[in-house]
C-alpha cells in the first residue's frame, strides 16, 4: 500500500473513531486484515494485545505499526498524524 492509500485510510479511520479505540477495532480489522490483507489475523491479534499494554490508545498504536510495516519511519509518523487530524480538525 502506498502513502498515499495509507494517509487516506487513517483519516477515513479518524473521522470514524467516535467512543474511543476500542470502537475503532472491529473497523480496523475489516480493512487491514480482511480487505487489503495488510496483517494476518494472529498479527493483528497480537497488534491489540500489544497496544492494549503500551502507553498510548490502541489507535494511535495500531496506527503507527501498520504505517511503520507499509512505509518505514515516514510511513508510522504518517499514518498516526492522518489518525489524529480529523479530531484535531472538527476540535477547531
Amino acid at each position: 500500500m502506498n502513502i498515499v492509500d495509507l494517509t487516506l485510510l487513517f483519516i477515513k479511520f479518524g473521522f470514524l473513531c467516535f467512543g474511543g479505540g476500542y470502537m475503532l477495532i472491529p473497523l480496523l480489522s475489516a480493512d487491514l486484515v480482511d480487505r487489503y490483507k495488510l496483517l494476518t489475523l494472529g498479527e493483528f491479534s497480537n497488534l491489540v494485545s500489544i497496544a492494549q499494554v503500551t502507553p498510548g490508545p490502541v489507535g494511535i498504536n495500531t496506527a503507527t505499526y501498520v504505517g511503520f510495516e507499509q512505509a518505514g519511519v515516514l510511513g508510522g509518523e504518517i499514518a498516526t498524524f492522518a489518525l489524529l487530524l480529523p479530531g484535531v480538525f472538527l476540535s477547531l
